[in-house]
Formats: C-alpha cells, structure tokens, sequence
C-alpha cells in the first residue's frame, strides 16, 4: 500500500446523516484516498491519502456534491525567488500545510495567494516557505519595509567596474593585440565580484540544494564557480613556458550579466504594476466632513458611513456618496474609461477616486475603506495579476523539472567532451555554458508579466477582468449572447400606453401597478413611478395605495396585497399560470408589441383565476453605442445573440435596430442558463452580457460571464469580466485586450523556450561561450518584460 497520511478539515452544509455519507463516497472516488470518515457533530472529514494528493483535490470532491470547505484567503510577501522553478519549489512546500487547499505564487508580483482553512496561522505558512530557502512575510507587512540606501543598480555598477578591466584584452584581441593582465590581478578583480556581488547566487543556490530543490541561483553559482575554480587550478599549475589562459573573465561576466538582468528585469517589473499605483495614488488622505454644523478636516479612516462629505471644486472625491446637495460634472475617467466627465445631481452616487469639476458637492457617505468602489477595483486588479492562467501550468510542469536536467545535461557534456576530446579544460567550459544559458528566468516570467500588464491597461479602460483565467478566456469567445433591457438599451423605459379592461379605469390601473412595484427597482417599476411624478393629477386627490405582502415572482412578475385585493403585474407567462382570460386586450396587446414595445399585465385575484383589470406598455430605446458594438463583434469573428425574458416583438425591435440576426424571447432566468448552454453545443465558445439578477444564472454558466457594472452587484459578481460603463462596445474592446494578451503569453513562451531550446544545444556542442551564454540569458527575461510592456499602447477602439 505504500506510506500514507491524514488530512482533515472542515466540511459546511451537512444537515444529516446521508450528508455525511454522500461526501464520505465523494472523497472515496478520489484517486489516492485510502480511507474517509465524515464526523457530521463536528462537522469534520478525516481522510487517509497516498503521498501527493493535494487537498484542493479532495475540496472539489466535496463541492461537487453541494457542500463546501470553509476557507481564507492569505496573501505572502516572497523573497528570493529567481525563476519557474522557484515558484514551483515555494507552491509546492505552501500545499505541503496541513489545511492549506490552494497556493498560486506568482514571480512577477513576487506574491503567493494561499487559500487554506481558518486554522491555518500565517505562521505556519511563513515558516514552511522559509524552510524552502526563500523568505516570506505577510503582504502588508512587506509594503512597510524600509528602503535600501543604496540605489539598486548599485551592484551592476560595480561588478561593471570590477570586470571591465578583465574584458579589454578580450575585445583588444580581434585588432592583433595578444597581451593579458598579470594573473595575480585578475584574482584580485575577480574573487569581489564572484563572492562578494555574486554571494546571492550562492546563498540562495545552498538554500534551494539543503531544500533538495534546483533554481536558477544554483545553476549560476555552479557554473561561475567551475570557471572560477579552473582558473585558480591554472595558476597554482602553470605549463613550463608561457603564462596560462585563464577564465576568470567569463566567470566575472556572467555574474555581471546576470545581475545586468535582474535589474533590469526588476526595474520593467515595477513598470508592470503601474496599473496598480496609478489606482492607489486615487484615494485622499483627507476629507472635509460637515458635523454639528462646522467642517471639518478629517482623515479619510475616521470618515463614518452617513457622515455628510463636503467636495468642492477640483477635489477628488474621498469616499463613495450620495449627492443630497449641490450639482456639478464628475471626472471618472481612471474608474471607467469615460472621456467626458458626468453630470451629478441630488440622489445621485458618486465613488470614491474621481475627480469634482465645477461645483460644491454635499455627499451622504454611504461606503469607506474597503467597501467602497475603488478598493474594490484595486481588489480585483491585484487578484488578476496574482492568478495564474491556465496555460502556465504547463510551464510549472516543465520548470519542475527543468533544473534537474540542465544539470545532467551539463554533466553529460563535460564528460562528453573531456572523454572525446581529452580537453577537460574545454569541456569544463561547455558544460559551465549550458548551465549558464538554461536558466529559466524567462519561463517563469513570461506569462505573469504580461497579464499583469494586461489586467492593468484593461481597468485603466473600464474594463476589470477578474482573474487570469477569464483574461485568458476571452480571447477564444465565438458566440457573445446579450441581454437586452439596460444591456443592449438603456435601461430607462418610459410609459408608453396604458390600456384599461372593461370595468376597470386607466387611473386604477397605473395606481394599482405604482402600488404592486413600490418597493421594486426594477427598471419597469422606476419608469412608472417617472410617470406619475410627471403627472401628478393622474392620481387625483386620492392618496397613494399603500401595498403589503409584497414579492417578486421571478422571471415573470410582481404581486402584493392593495385595498385587501391580491393584485398581479407581470408577463403573459405569468397570466397564463393564473389562468387569466386576456383576449379582451390581445389585439392592444399584440399592437403594442409590435411596435417593439414591452407589455406588462395587471390582473386582480378572482378566486379560480385571475380577472385582468389592464395592461401597460413599456419603451425603451437602443443605447447609441450597441449597433456599433455588434458590428465590431461581428468584424471580430464572434456571432451575436439576444437572449431577453421580453417578449418577440420588443425583442425583434431592438434586435433589428443594433443589426443582431438570431433572437430569443420570452426566455425566463433559468432558461437563459439553459440558452448559453444550448449556444455552447459543439465546443463553442460564449460569453454572456448582462446586467441584473435574473442574468447572474446565464454569467456564471457562460464560458464566461461579462456584466455591466452599472447594474446589479449579484451579476458583477458572477461574472468573470466587469464593464465599468453601460457601454455595450466595451464587450468587444474586453475580446481586443484579451487577443493581445495572450498574443503576448504566446510570443513569450516561445521567445523563452527558443532561448533554451537552441541555446543548449549550442552550448553543448561547444558553440556558446559562458560570457555569451550569460549575455543571452540575461537578454532572455529583459526582452520577455519588454515584450509584455508593449501591451501598455493597448487603447480601446475609438
């Protein structure tokens, strides 16, 4: 059976005994599991497993049965990480925690994300990656460290000045010039830049070889120190006549080199996350805040929510409020992408971040800290760059056990070469060649580099996409599936006709339906309270009904209890399960409808059915923008849908009017699932964009989700992409930068591999030199960041 191991942790949901039993078999079905044994008192799973199963394996068993594996979300600084196989080294000692489900580390950011159970300490998780040879702190903490107070090109500079010198007779020698510099003095400008600069290689190559693990600090040490220990060898064994060539020049360039890289790579790094400064340097310090009458200066942490925040012309806006005095334009260009600033007036919200242009505004504080808007992006933003796409993984499987073989293969050409040749000397040479070229800085930053920059060019656009996978996704999109009301129009009907049955009035049909819709927000509802507000006399001098009872009927309606009458509001779905007989009002109906307009009938309880007392028809126009959309979608590849609950012929309206062909209506929030999936047959690819609740089933069933942020936060959530603006043509700008992005991934895992794939070879085969094996793996990372910083001239179709 071989060694195995117990694993437990936390299992939510269970409310029976045949619970525990179902996630019992669950966990039996995973490949390794030895044994499982679910407590549901304490609501605990023990589960004994062979060597390797991680326990994210056994939490997908158990959520895929319904329950879930209670979780937290932790953040580490790490230090010391140089390459692909470090990331892999530091994940896999992190998912070595006894409760740890997940860890994602990312070289770019230099970040692990560890998803693991709330008894997890970050101590534990500290202490592991630490025994791996690497440092770590919690993200926080980090960000407070002093800075160093030397500049960070320091250490270039002077391996630089130290080499320089060894160079010359290299370069002299090509114009005729055969001279070297004494051996005693190339010892003394070597031995500083090899143990002195280069005393990081071999701090933390000892600290990945005590961990039983390979990186890219080994491979540098080893080689520089073969070369460095040739040339002592040389010295201390001179030939009888002539003074020995010595290597101490290929062991001093190549630190110099390496080090060249890393600043360098360091410096493009920190251009990557710009994105994210740019967002942070947003948020003020200070806020005035009017209390007891006096304005006060405060800062931006003692704001409380309800606190009225004083904003006066030119200020940026400190928390997320609403207007309750004052008018003015708004700024929002770096939250949402919009060139123009908007017009805020009382009732209105404005977030935390912009900028106020003309006039004072007074803001009821309705969100601070963390909650508001703008941290929210930056959440968002740091996660997408923190994730890993799905095509990394296969770099983490390569770069597991890249190392490991670049050393055999060193090993082989050595003794290749000395056995072949009888040249030891030269063959020490190549195989320090092959060492110095493999190393996989370049793999490992090839695709985090250009995501983050990606993800950050993307929310300086208004488009935040939510993980790497989404990022990833997109560009693959073949069907884009809309829906319509506040998607594809704008959102805010307006009362078209209202139709009152025999026996009824066309007062007591808007009053009852403002009644039934009082406490909705539902864009129908809005656009019957905009009626009676703009015509008041329509209600007489009878006062408003005052409903009870009230509930929405998904998919179809609303209903609630007014002047002790059970009173219905909805679609014709909805008076078809009340058995109500409409066909008095079927031609208005079929009129109005035609006219692309939306219906909603209103029907009264009538014991074995319901009694239709009217109906109200509804407009609402296309945004200007979405014709537009649909054709740059269309230019793009990617076929359009309109998936709407309206019914055909408002539906067929607005279709024809922004040039979509294929139409489904009347389609309910559940069936809107179902439609994506159907749109999905044969492997293609969908999005779905929406912007309310009854869209959030079809977001997350969608290959992948993509909601406007004007709308619901149920929908923003569950979808993998969020559009900042109501502006449908930002779906195909989502598809334009996730194109260029992974164009991006691609071009540099093959710059990386090709970098290896033939530079081994050559230095095998005694082609490369280590200086200018060193000078290529150097320029190997530089031009993968470089490359990924190219994504920064991204800019949204005009």
């Amino acid at each position: 059976m071989g060694a195995t191991s117990s694993i437990s942790f936390s299992v939510e949901g269970m409310t029976c005994a045949s619970c525990a039993t179902r996630v019992e078999k669950a966990l039996a079905k995973v490949p390794g599991v030895r044994g499982a044994a679910v407590n549901l008192a304490t609501e605990k799973a023990t589960v004994d497993v062979a060597p390797g199963v991680p326990m994210s394996r056994l939490a997908e068993a158990v959520e895929r049965e319904g329950y879930a594996v209670p979780t937290v979300s932790t953040t580490l600084a790490i230090g010391g990480m140089t390459c692909a196989s470090c990331v892999n080294h530091v994940e896999k000692a992190l998912l070595k925690v006894p409760g740890v489900v997940d860890a994602t580390v990312n070289l770019a950011t230099e970040k692990a994300q560890v998803l693991a159970e709330a008894e997890v300490a970050p101590t534990a998780l500290i202490e592991a990656v630490r025994k791996e040879g690497y440092e770590a702190s919690l993200a926080g903490e980090a960000q407070g460290a002093p800075r160093a107070a030397l500049p960070a090109w320091w250490p270039v500079a002077a391996a630089a000045l130290l080499t320089f010198p060894l160079v010359v007779p290299m370069l002299a020698a090509p114009f005729g010039a055969a001279w070297q510099l004494p051996a005693w003095l190339q010892l003394a400008l070597a031995t500083p830049v090899q143990f002195w600069l280069g005393a990081r290689f071999y701090r933390a190559g000892f600290k990945a070889l005590r961990a039983g693990t390979g990186n890219m600090d080994l491979l540098v040490a080893l080689g520089t120190s073969a070369a460095y220990g040739l040339s002592l060898h040389l010295m201390a064994n001179p030939p009888h006549h002539g003074m020995p060539h010595l290597y101490f020049e290929s062991s001093a360039v190549v630190i110099t080199l390496v080090l060249l890289g890393k600043y360098l790579e360091a410096r493009a790094k920190r251009q990557a996350i710009e994105a994210i400064r740019a967002l942070e340097s947003l948020r003020p310090a200070q806020a005035t805040v009017r209390r007891d009458g006096r304005d006060l200066v405060l800062p931006v942490a003692e704001v409380r929510l309800g606190d009225i925040v004083v904003v006066r012309p030119g200020e940026r806006v400190p928390v997320d409020g609403r207007v309750q005095e004052g008018a003015s334009h708004v700024d929002q260009s770096l939250l949402t992408g919009e060139s123009l600033p908007v017009a805020k007036h009382p009732g209105d919200t404005v977030a935390g971040g912009t900028v106020n242009a003309d006039g004072v505004l007074l803001l009821e504080t309705t969100a601070i800290g963390a909650d508001t808007l703008l941290a929210q992006i930056i959440k968002l933003v740091e996660d997408a760059q923190a994730a890993k796409a799905p095509i990394q993984r296969l770099v983490d499987r390569i770069s597991a056990v890249f190392v490991p073989v670049v050393i055999a293969i060193s090993a082989v050409t050595l003794a290749g070469w000395g056995l072949a040749t009888g040249d030891w000397q030269q063959a020490l040479l190549n195989a320090v060649a092959v060492q110095v070229i493999a190393c996989p800085c370049a793999l490992g930053l090839a695709t985090p580099t250009a995501i983050m920059v990606g993800t950050g060019v993307a929310a300086r656009h208004g488009i935040l996409i939510k993980d790497a996978e989404a990022l990833e996704t997109a560009h693959a999109i073949q069907v884009v599936a809309f829906d319509k009301t506040g998607t594809l129009t704008e959102g805010k009907p307006t009362v078209a006709a209202i139709v009152a049955a025999e026996g009824s009035t066309r007062d007591e049909v808007i009053r009852l339906a403002a009644a039934v819709q009082q406490y909705s927000d539902h864009p129908l509802a809005r656009a019957v309270q905009r009626f009676l507000e703009a015509d008041p006399g329509v209600r007489g001098p009878t006062p408003a009904l005052t409903p009870s009872a009230a509930a929405a009927i998904p998919g179809k309606g609303v209903t609630a209890e007014v002047e002790n009458r059970k009173i219905y509001l909805g679609n014709r779905a909805l008076m078809a399960d009340l058995n109500a007989d409409f066909s008095a009002l079927a031609a208005d109906a079929e009129r109005e409808e035609a006219a692309g307009r939306t219906v909603s009938w209103l029907a009264a309880d009538a014991g074995a059915g319901a009694r239709v007392l009217g109906l109200l028809s509804f407009g609402d126009l296309p945004k200007a923008s979405a014709g537009a959309a649909v054709a740059r979608l269309r230019a793009l590849g990617i076929e359009s849908v309109l998936v709407t609950g309206d019914n055909a012929g408002a539906a067929r309206a607005v279709a024809e009017a922004v040039g979509i062909s294929e139409v489904r209506a009347n389609v309910l929030p559940a069936g809107k699932a179902d439609a994506v999936a159907e749109l999905s047959k044969g492997g293609r690819r969908t999005a779905m964009v929406g912007d309310g609740i009854n869209d959030a089933p079809a977001l997350a069933a969608a290959d992948i989700g993509i909601a406007m942020a004007t709308g619901t936060d149920v929908a923003v959530h569950a979808a993998g992409i969020s559009i900042m603006r109501g502006d449908p043509a930002l779906v195909a700008d989502a598809v334009s930068i996730s194109r260029r992005t992974y164009a991006k991934i691609r071009q540099n895992l093959g710059w990386a591999f090709i970098y290896n794939i033939v530079g081994i070879p050559l230095a095998a085969f005694g082609m490369l030199n280590p200086v200018i094996a060193g000078a290529a793996m150097a320029m190997s990372s530089v031009s993968v960041v470089t490359n990924a910083l190219l994504l920064r001239r991204w800019r949204p179709a005009a």
